[in-house]
């Protein structure tokens, strides 16, 4: 068991991490120049709050910004990455609930569903590549939350002009203080409540190759081929 004292400090620690984090996106996103793309499409379906955002992995940054105060239960890894994302996300504004493809992903799943039905106007988001990949590469959970709660999927990604591209599974995008950003918004899908395999397996591809296809867009805007 776990000293009180440790607990303390380690909680003061995630706190500090959780604040100092918020303020850094926040100061970096102010200074970008934001373009904007499909919008129009999706903003029915985002003034109802009632919504799934899905993105990739290494576009957090600039979603997790342009989001925050609405309020959203997003899915976040169990991993040490997880609860930095996670505490950020608090100091967002949102919930967390934690769990991935390997550790507690169902369990989260069903809590994340049953946050979202004590409200009839509460968002969710989930990074459908998360937490180690593949890159990509969409995982179930986003299909099926959309099946459980008949909340329609919505794509979006960016990528910026000038950024740091880590050399990480996910090829994390950090775009530079003052550089030119590009959000792009892709078609919602809306999933049936009652899907067979192959059904299931079509809305999933649907959902990656949509993902795949805006961020391909956004990249290329900037001549990127990010491999």
């Amino acid at each position: 068991m776990i000293p009180k004292h440790n607990r303390i400090l380690q909680e003061v620690k995630w706190t500090l991490v959780g604040k100092v984090g918020k303020s850094f996106i926040d100061g970096l996103c102010l200074s970008t120049s934001i373009d904007t793309v499909g919008a129009k499409k999706a903003q029915p379906i985002l003034r109802t709050k009632r919504f799934i955002l899905a993105f990739w992995h290494s576009r957090i940054i600039l979603v997790s910004y342009l989001f925050q105060g609405w309020d959203g239960v997003v899915l976040v890894s169990r991993s040490e990455d997880g609860e930095i994302i996670a505490r950020i996300l608090h100091e967002q504004g949102q919930d967390t609930v934690r769990g991935s493809t390997n550790k507690g992903g169902l369990r989260a799943l069903a809590k994340q569903i049953k946050w979202l039905k004590k409200t009839t106007r509460r968002p969710a988001a989930i990074i459908p590549d998360g937490p180690q990949g593949p890159r990509f590469k969409v995982q179930p959970g986003v299909v099926i939350l959309a099946q459980k709660t008949g909340y329609p999927i919505i794509p979006i990604t960016y990528s910026a002009q000038n950024a740091t591209i880590f050399n990480s599974w996910d090829r994390f995008i950090f775009p530079h203080p003052f550089t030119k950003c590009r959000v792009v918004y892709g078609n919602p899908i809306t999933v049936p409540p009652l899907l067979d395999q192959s059904s299931f397996e079509h809305y999933r591809l649907r959902l990656e190759q949509e993902l795949c296809r805006i961020t391909t867009d956004a990249d290329h805007h900037f001549g990127h081929a990010i491999k």
